[in-house]
């Protein structure tokens, strides 16, 4: 397959065909992210992602059940280009029961309902979105998204935007995954920003729930400017009282938990809020050294 690299997809896509139908992140101002720092946002054209699928089906068209569309927020693609792929993809590939990708509020809100059900209905059926935190200050600092032209400046814009997204997403028969990240406020706003991460995972309610730890990037916003803001990444015990916090306030109707990713310290997996003791526990052991975190040589992002 063609791909123009880096590529990125959540764990849960390790055995997805990727479709890079967008290079780049249409946004890419997010302080703390380098994923494609290096790349230019632009869609690519329609003819060579089509060829892409069809290059895919004789590989592997028969094997093919899930299909990541890349790169950072492919759901900005418009229309006429969904309602070309869609189709292919489920031609191409015989057995396709799953076709996601990762989104932000402000593009899943520029999709009318219809439209997404419209998308629903030919195959999208998961989208990823990332809050990264429910705590207002610091998804302004993380820069989460575009301030809305005469938003007053003590509004909760970021925060609604993520929970109405998340509404008409769902209203559409969409799944949604969300994701947060620990260590988000830096020391500062690290209370704030688990329970307000536990609150916006209750209003946004998705199906899958993952959390990750926050990894300062040199090159990032975030690195350029934490020593001149005062900006401190929480140590492990912090994070750990983070996610504790987050576990124990989050109040899905039914979500798949996990924090799988390198990036974590405890892997812990369960359902919530059927698995909130199980999971509160596990972490209250960890947090008195009954359990060993996860070795600083194996994280990663």
């Amino acid at each position: 397959m063609r791909y123009e690299p880096p590529i990125f997809r959540p764990p849960s896509e390790a055995h997805s065909y990727i479709l890079q139908a967008t290079i780049g992140c249409s946004w890419n101002n997010c302080t703390y992210c380098q994923m494609y720092r290096t790349k230019s946002f632009r869609v690519r054209p329609l003819a060579d992602t089509l060829e892409d699928i069809e290059l895919a089906a004789v590989a592997h068209g028969d094997r093919v059940e899930k299909v990541f569309v890349a790169d950072g927020d492919a759901l900005v693609l418009d229309m006429h280009h969904w309602r070309a792929l869609l189709p292919a993809l489920r031609e191409a590939f015989p057995r396709l029961r799953q076709v996601s990708c990762y989104a932000m509020a402000s593009n899943i809100l520029a999709k009318a309902p219809d439209e997404l059900r419209e998308l629903r209905e030919s195959g999208l059926n998961l989208l990823y979105i990332g809050p990264e935190s429910g705590d207002e200050a610091t998804l302004r600092r993380l820069a989460k998204q575009p301030r809305p032209d005469g938003a007053p400046r003590d509004a909760a814009y970021i925060y609604d935007a993520h929970v109405g997204a998340a509404a008409r997403a769902r209203g559409a028969g969409m799944k949604l995954s969300a994701i947060f990240l620990l260590g988000a406020g830096g020391v500062e706003r690290s209370a704030e920003h688990a329970l307000g991460s536990a609150k916006l995972a209750t209003d946004m309610d998705p199906d899958y729930l993952a959390a990750l730890t926050l990894t300062v990037v040199e090159g990032t916003p975030l690195a350029k400017t934490k020593d001149r803001l005062g900006w401190t990444l929480p140590d492990k015990r912090t994070l750990l009282g983070e996610l504790r916090t987050f576990v124990d306030g989050a109040r899905p109707t039914r979500a798949l938990f996990r924090t799988n990713h390198a990036s974590n310290y405890l892997p812990l997996g369960g359902t919530l809020p059927r698995d909130r003791a199980r999971i509160v526990a596990t972490i209250d052991q960890a947090l008195s050294g009954a359990i060993p975190l996860r070795p600083e040589w194996s994280r990663g992002l």
